[in-house]
């Protein structure tokens, strides 16, 4: 107990911590009386001011544009892009002519909504109807793999001889 008066006498004694004005510049904070005023800010009223300063994003993490970056892009030479791009157009065109038969295939099997009755279906009617509707659901995905892989190709341009 004889040290709670010492404590409490040392707390009294010290002198309490004073805070300078807080100006704000729009979403800044400065206790600088000479930058608030060249600046125009404001002075705050009432309690304490404590800003903690948020992190900032790191150069890596900024989206990068490479026409902007001065040519840091590594750069390939035009032969080697033309022969990528003969690659890449080869790999296509043989994507066309496998989704293209798959198309024929689906189509076939299809028979315009009119697939001939397997087994069961005679007697299952439903059965049937599901059936066609997969078939006909496979054909529609085929016509979109075709014209996607028609669309790419296009995108690439005319062939290159």
């Amino acid at each position: 107990m004889p040290r709670l008066p010492l404590v409490l006498a040392a707390l009294l004694a010290t002198p309490a911590m004073a805070q300078d004005t807080i100006y704000r510049c729009g979403n800044e904070y400065t206790n600088n009386a000479a930058v608030a005023k060249q600046r125009g800010c404001t002075p705050l009223q009432g309690g304490n001011v404590t800003v903690i300063e948020g992190t900032r994003p790191s150069p890596a993490a900024a989206p990068r544009n490479p026409s902007a970056s001065g040519g840091s892009a590594p750069r390939v030479d035009n032969a080697a892009q033309r022969a990528r791009d003969a690659d890449a157009r080869a790999i296509l065109e043989t994507e066309l002519r496998r989704a293209e038969e798959r198309l024929a295939e689906a189509q076939k099997a299809y028979a315009n909504g009119e697939p001939e009755k397997q087994g069961i279906e005679s007697r299952n009617y439903q059965r049937y109807l599901d059936r066609v509707a997969e078939l006909k659901a496979a054909v529609a995905r085929a016509e979109s793999d075709v014209a996607g892989l028609r669309r790419e190709l296009q995108r690439l341009g005319p062939a290159a001889n």
